[in-house]
């Protein structure tokens, strides 16, 4: 099934980050904790790429997922992707993609590791905040809201909703992806993993 994901994304200094967990609490409840290992490949083998998909391990399995940006959606405040994932049904599919994807000319290009806390939304159960903590480049919140495109417009009053709700402002959002940001810091066009 494909779905849209609706969401936004603000970085934060690690002051920020126990108060903005209170005043999280007073509007959603804790769901869970976790960290995703992210490895992702791509074919582009210098510049940023355009094109990338990524293996997600978890604690119990591993995704493949891609996301395509529809930036003809964007606002200020919001950015919104198509997504599209499946799960792999034994730990020798991932090897097995690999080769198939190495052959294909993709490699390896960057690994982001995310410890998340996610809360979802008292109010409206779609809504789900996460305090995150990526590795190389420290702390973030987002809010996010998976929907059909039907619901889409909802997805983004709701987001802002909550944002009014945190008391964040739009100079505070940056919708920067973490690939992006964790190439700019640590590879910057190089064949250089980050792990």
């Amino acid at each position: 099934m494909v779905w849209l994901e609706v969401e936004t994304k603000v970085p934060l200094k690690n002051s920020e980050v126990a108060p903005l967990r209170k005043k999280i609490k007073t509007i959603a409840n804790f769901e869970k904790r976790g960290k995703k290992s992210d490895d992702y490949f791509a074919i582009q083998k210098s510049g940023y790429p355009k094109k990338a998909f990524r293996f997600r391990t978890m604690k119990d399995s591993t995704e493949v997922t891609f996301k395509r940006w529809l930036r003809s959606y964007w606002t200020d405040l919001i950015v919104v992707k198509q997504e599209f994932e499946f799960k792999l049904c034994d730990a020798g599919g991932k090897d097995d993609l690999l080769e198939l994807f190495g052959d294909f000319g993709f490699y390896e290009w960057v690994k982001k590791i995310k410890r998340n806390e996610t809360y979802k939304h008292k109010k409206n159960k779609k809504i789900s905040i996460e305090i995150n903590h990526v590795k190389h480049l420290g702390y973030f919140m987002e809010i996010e809201y998976l929907c059909k495109k039907k619901d889409m417009k909802k997805a983004v009053k709701a987001i802002t909703k909550t944002l009014d709700e945190l008391s964040i402002e739009k100079k505070q959002i940056d919708n920067t992806g973490y690939t992006k940001l964790l190439w700019k810091k640590g590879t910057l066009g190089k064949s250089k993993f980050i792990d």
